[in-house]
């Protein structure tokens, strides 16, 4: 710990001078920018909304961690199917209610924290549940990646795709610019290879005339985004269906959520999950979702790319993280800006998702072999296979004539059950995260 905070170029609550400032806040702003305006891209959201509720919820998030967690919160790619699903069922009015309550569900397991620790979560969502889950969530979305790169409409029925040669050029060489970016950039350069792979992809579609440009010429600068606020803009209505599918996500992003702050604790130098406490940062989140719903925009979660810009700038400072959740907020209501996002093609973005789709999925082989998760042990073998099979497969089981369990939701569930029943459970330690910090 004493070895790295020796070289911090600011420390959590040193304020910086105004050009380290701006310059560092943009830094993080453009770190976060590509993924946070894919997902609603995907689910159909407005890309302005979703910056400002990202910088809305990295403010709220500041706040309730009492300004001593350095994290940026920006759009959650485990809910896209679930989103999907949800609109599907009662439109975005309905998926917004949804990701509300997703919300919630954090408040209500971060007070079970403060009050009961973590070995009860940690029973409920070992990696040999959470890791073939993740792995789930990113194979989920496989098709609805390639169909991106491959349709000049994706969206439309299987029967009436029609095959595009020219948007899958477009789209390999946005994959393959992306990929070469991670791999041989280093130092910021290396944390936005998703940015820099969508602005090559959106220069080769232009090449190539699939750019729509009207709505960016119509754009005003200064430009009022279409929120959806309950009670203003629409009438909110709870739907069973649509919270039994965003539950269980909401769950297993948990895992996520504690990885991260163990992975920000050891680069800041700090440990954050005892203090402020990890209750304030899940709580920190679950607020952010939920004022974020309350607008318009897609659940949100800490980001690994903004921690590796911390890992880089040694700058360490939450002013920084403010800065550009401020910027964020700003850039929302840049009509120009939201235009342009909106005017990236389809096979621009096919091509992102396929790597960020799949690298959802490795995460989560990744977690399992991280936490030396033995297949030999027929339980875990079993536990593992019912949960990919499920998910994977689409597998749903219905609860009544509107309501059914389907996939992910489905998978989860089962899996958290299977671990439950099945002989031969090792009892989880919840202060392992507390020791593996320190």
């Amino acid at each position: 710990m004493n070895e790295t905070k020796r070289d911090v170029v600011l420390d959590v609550r040193d304020i910086p001078s105004p050009v380290q400032w701006i310059t560092l806040s943009l830094q993080h702003l453009f770190a976060m920018f590509g993924a946070t305006v894919l997902v609603p891209f995907l689910v159909g959201l407005s890309p302005g909304i979703a910056l400002i509720s990202s910088g809305l919820g990295t403010l709220s998030y500041l706040l309730i961690t009492k300004g001593q967690i350095p994290a940026y919160l920006g759009s959650s790619f485990a809910f896209i199917s679930p989103i999907i699903a949800a609109k599907a069922l009662g439109g975005p009015e309905s998926a917004l209610i949804g990701c509300f309550f997703a919300g919630l569900v954090y408040g209500i397991i971060a007070l079970i924290i403060k009050k009961a620790g973590l070995q009860w979560l940690m029973n409920i969502l070992p990696p040999v549940v959470v890791g073939p889950v993740i792995i789930v969530i990113g194979l989920g979305l496989a098709g609805t990646a390639v169909n991106m790169a491959m349709y000049k409409n994706p969206g439309a029925p299987t029967g009436e795709l029609v095959y595009s040669t020219t948007h899958i050029t477009v789209a390999l060489i946005t994959l393959a610019v992306t990929i070469i970016c991670s791999i041989f950039l280093r130092g910021f350069l290396g944390l936005i290879p998703i940015l820099i792979g969508i602005i090559v992809g959106y220069t080769t579609a232009f090449f190539a005339g699939i750019i729509d440009f009207s709505g960016i010429q119509e754009a005003k600068w200064f430009q009022m985004p279409d929120f959806m606020v309950p009670f203003a803009t629409y009438t909110p209505g709870i739907s069973w269906e649509v919270i039994i599918i965003m539950v269980p996500v909401a769950v297993v992003t948990l895992a996520e959520h504690i990885g991260h702050q163990m992975v920000l604790s050891k680069v800041v130098g700090r440990n954050f999950i005892e203090k402020p406490g990890l209750h304030r940062s899940i709580a920190g989140d679950g607020v952010g979702i939920m004022i974020g719903s309350l607008i318009g925009g897609p659940p949100l979660t800490s980001y690994g790319e903004n921690i590796g810009v911390l890992a880089i700038t040694r700058a360490f400072s939450v002013y920084i993280i403010g800065g550009a959740g401020v910027i964020a907020i700003l850039f929302g209501f840049i009509g120009k800006i939201t235009a342009v996002i909106s005017s990236i093609p389809q096979a621009v973005m096919g091509g992102i998702s396929i790597l960020l789709f799949g690298i959802i999925a490795s995460s989560g082989l990744r977690m399992l072999i991280d936490n030396n998760v033995d297949f030999g042990n027929n339980r875990n073998l079993i536990i593992a296979s019912v949960i990919l099979v499920i998910g994977v497969g689409g597998a749903f089981v219905k609860l009544s004539d509107t309501v059914s369990l389907s996939g992910m939701a489905l998978a989860a569930i089962i899996g958290v059950l299977l671990n439950l029943i099945l002989p031969g459970r090792e009892k989880a330690d919840g202060n392992m995260f507390v020791e593996e910090v320190e």
